[in-house]
C-alpha cells in the first residue's frame, strides 16, 4: 500500500521551523573529560579549592610541584568548554589542558 506524498518546504526543514519544541528529545548522558593543570606550586591549595568548587569538578591526582589532574562532568560540550576556560583562568594557573573527552551515552 502506498502512503500519501506530503510535501515539505525545503526551507522550513532547513531552518528547523519543521520541528516543534515537543518533538526535540534532548540527547542522555554528558560530557566527562579529564584536565591537566599546571599551576604554581605555592599556590597549589588555593587553585585546587577553587577548582573543587567548580560544578562537576574534582581532583583526581595531585603532584606537589604545581600540577593538578582534574576530572570533569558536564552536561554538553558547552558547559564543558566554559568549565576549562574558567580553570585556565583563575589565578597562579599556567595552564589547563585537555588530555581527555568522552560522551556518556548512559
Amino acid at each position: 500500500m502506498a502512503r500519501p506524498h506530503t510535501a515539505i518546504d525545503r526551507r522550513a526543514l532547513i531552518t528547523g521551523r519543521l520541528l516543534r519544541a515537543d518533538q526535540v528529545v534532548a540527547p542522555p548522558g554528558g560530557e566527562i573529560a579529564s584536565i591537566l593543570v599546571q599551576a604554581r606550586p605555592e599556590s597549589l591549595t588555593s587553585v585546587e579549592a577553587a577548582i573543587v568548587a567548580l560544578a562537576g569538578c574534582e581532583i583526581y591526582g595531585r603532584d606537589p610541584k604545581g600540577k593538578l589532574v582534574v576530572v570533569v562532568d558536564a552536561p554538553d560540550a558547552g558547559a564543558l568548554g566554559s568549565t576549562l576556560n574558567t580553570i585556565a583562568l583563575l589565578p597562579d594557573v599556567y595552564t589547563a589542558s585537555l588530555v581527555f573527552h568522552a560522551i556518556d551515552a548512559s
